[in-house]
């Protein structure tokens, strides 16, 4: 493309935070920069600087940020970041306890609730209490079996608040799935909602509590949050209370924070592939908080009382990034249940009903709407949306275009990709720039992402390897249960010394932006040739009659060859003809290379909940190898679909 798709205008540059940011640094440190090149430059020759700048520009609340901000740069891992400093990060989140709302609810079209940063506040104190009585402090674990909802933000802030770790999952995972995940971190208290709603329909957790509680002894207490029913019998649950008498004896006074150092452990993430049980990723109170910050106030231009909204459960890092922005003084828009709902109207309504500002979401979902031929910009008003985000694979180009064909011509969209493993993003938006077709616009600040060639070379315009060749403040303190630090080391290490290895494939564009086209891991190698996924799915899925499609490298012959499964519309059969139309738009708008040996046609695509197609757990079923933690698919029995083809027998 020649133009852009969008670019701020002159007023929208000058009012940026970014653009203050850019003046204060310069006035401060002599760094003489003039535009979002020049300060991602900076931000990586002087570490020290860019962070200490972005402690005081963030305003975090500590005792801090003291006259070190990282020892060794270099050190991957193990850098240490503020040394000198002392925070909690509850506490910066919960400033600013006033009327304004604190955190807007809806639960498909069930539930509406808002609750002012005042009510948040309280009703944080009261479980701040209550949890302290059940015996939490410092270092200890609480895990949240639950919906996207007010109380699972409340209770993380009060768990944080004491210095004891939270962690979470989504309520659809099954009893293994809990127990695979909370049961390697032995919390003390488990928070449940009763259950939780999806298209429409109530679906039950209580009944799946008595056997978590049983598989995992060290939870004392489990307390059941209202949600689909007033109060919910759970006489079957040892030590279960329910949440109105659990904060019954306390009621709301001033909150108290506990200070502890700044890698203090915040959250336990958990992987999400299906390779084996999940790994327990350790995040830090102050990596997180600033990381946070910085892609809030200065990527995402977040200002007090904007509106921010991510569809996300929580059982995915987004939910993670969407509260911290409580530290930029926004509110928070929460969605749980199906994003399709009301005919794929409910999140458009829900911009329109709360003055969304920031709309944030996954590609699936925009290529899902695409699909349905939804045109919100014809039904909806959508004033007050000036930032669409995309994130959780790919965002192929005619993703670009539909928003800004169907959705809204006046908006930056922000395709964003980074992931659990750093709880924030390697590369997002940069509101002062231009939004190029098919492209993430920049490389995070503080963020020295550059890009490998086989031979470990840094290459421009080239397809490579995503790495990151500095420390940054998010970086995981460890592995729950890695005492010497060795599977840490082998998930991000092992590939080049001292360089984070992030396992995406992707490209530096003349922009400065970059081009993501899958999973390295998942890459297909015809031929000895490196082909990224996105390729193909970008072109098939510009097929009317293909609503998703998995691609994989099937051993073949001494090689490998590209097999390609579609979903298709609902009544319609692959036949020869549209098998050699798919073919002929691949082959048309890629090489020869990229041209699929086998089409085949399945009912379903497995993946992950959040989500993400998994395009390492069917190759290994068609290689007739052992799928492990299926409990991490949100429809684990598509495997079965891609079991003994007899159309890849030959």
């Amino acid at each position: 493309m020649t133009m852009p798709l969008w670019q701020p205008t002159p007023d929208q540059v000058a009012s940026a935070n970014l653009t203050r940011f850019m003046t204060e640094v310069n006035a401060r440190w002599g760094a003489a920069v003039s535009d979002y090149d020049g300060l991602w430059r900076w931000s990586n020759a002087s570490p020290d600087r860019f962070w200490t700048s972005m402690w005081e520009f963030g305003a975090i609340i500590g005792d801090g940020p003291g006259t070190v901000a990282v020892d060794d740069i270099k050190k991957m891992p193990g850098a240490q970041w503020f040394p000198q400093s002392r925070l909690n990060y509850a506490e910066n989140l919960l400033c600013g306890l006033d009327d304004r709302d604190g955190v807007v609810f809806w639960g498909e079209d069930k539930v509406k609730r808002r609750l002012s940063r005042k009510e948040l506040g309280q009703l944080v104190s009261r479980l701040q209490q209550a949890l302290k009585a059940a015996g939490i402090g410092v270092g200890d674990r609480v895990a949240g079996y639950m919906p996207n909802m007010p109380e699972t933000v409340a209770f993380m802030l009060a768990a944080s608040s004491l210095g004891a770790i939270w962690s979470s999952a989504s309520p659809d995972f099954g009893i293994q799935g809990v127990l695979d995940r909370f049961g390697q971190i032995e919390p003390k208290v488990l928070v449940s909602a009763d259950g939780y709603f999806y298209s429409g329909k109530a679906h039950p957790s209580t009944d799946k509590l008595p056997a978590i509680k049983a598989g995992m002894p060290s939870v004392q207490t489990v307390v059941v949050v209202p949600y689909t029913q007033d109060r919910a019998d759970i006489s079957a649950i040892p030590g279960s209370v329910h949440l109105a008498d659990f904060i019954a004896p306390f009621p709301a006074k001033e909150l108290e924070f506990v200070r502890l150092p700044f890698a203090h452990p915040l959250y336990i993430m958990f992987s999400s592939g299906t390779t084996g049980v999940p790994k327990c990723i350790v995040h830090s109170a102050g990596g997180t908080l600033i990381q946070h910050l910085k892609e809030h106030l200065l990527h995402s231009n977040c200002k007090p009382n904007d509106r921010v909204f991510y569809f996300t459960t929580c059982g995915w890092m987004m939910w993670n990034w969407l509260v911290s922005a409580l530290a930029c003084q926004a509110t928070l828009l929460l969605y749980d249940g199906n994003p399709s709902a009301k005919d794929g109207a409910i999140l458009f309504d829900f911009a329109d009903a709360e003055a969304m500002t920031f709309f944030g979401t996954s590609a699936k979902w925009i290529d899902a709407i695409s699909k349905m031929g939804l045109e919100p910009a014809k039904t909806h008003k959508l004033t007050s949306v000036r930032v669409v985000a995309s994130t959780g694979s790919v965002l192929a180009p005619e993703g670009f275009d539909y928003i800004y064909d169907k959705v809204k011509k006046d908006v930056q969209l922000a395709s964003i990709s980074g992931g659990t493993d750093i709880i924030s993003c390697f590369m997002l938006g940069n509101p002062t720039a231009p939004v190029w077709r098919g492209e993430i616009q920049a490389r995070g600040l503080g963020m020295k992402v550059e890009v490998f060639d086989d031979n470990g070379q840094p290459v421009e315009g080239t397809k490579g390897e995503l790495v990151c060749t500095q420390a940054f403040p998010s970086m995981p303190v460890g592995f729950w249960n890695d005492a010497d630090g060795a599977k840490y080391h082998a998930a991000y290490f092992d590939k080049y010394a001292n360089v984070w290895c992030h396992g995406d494939w992707v490209e530096l564009t003349p922009h400065g932006g970059i081009v993501v086209y899958g999973r390295s891991d998942a890459t297909l190698n015809p031929g000895g040739v490196r082909i990224g996924t996105a390729e193909i799915y970008r072109q098939v899925e510009q097929i009317d009659e293909v609503l998703e499609s998995l691609v994989i490298g099937q051993d073949w012959q001494a090689d490998v060859r590209v097999v390609l499964f579609v979903r298709l519309r609902p009544g319609i059969k692959l036949d020869q003809a549209l098998s050699d139309r798919i073919k002929k738009k691949i082959r048309d708008n890629t090489t020869p290379r990229h041209m699929p040996a086998k089409i085949v046609q399945v009912e379903d695509i497995p993946r992950t909940k959040s989500g993400k197609i998994v395009e390492l757990a069917v190759r290994d079923v068609v290689h007739g190898r052992p799928v492990k933690n299926k409990e991490a698919l949100a429809n684990p029995e598509a495997l079965d679909l891609y079991a003994g083809r007899e159309e890849l027998s030959e």
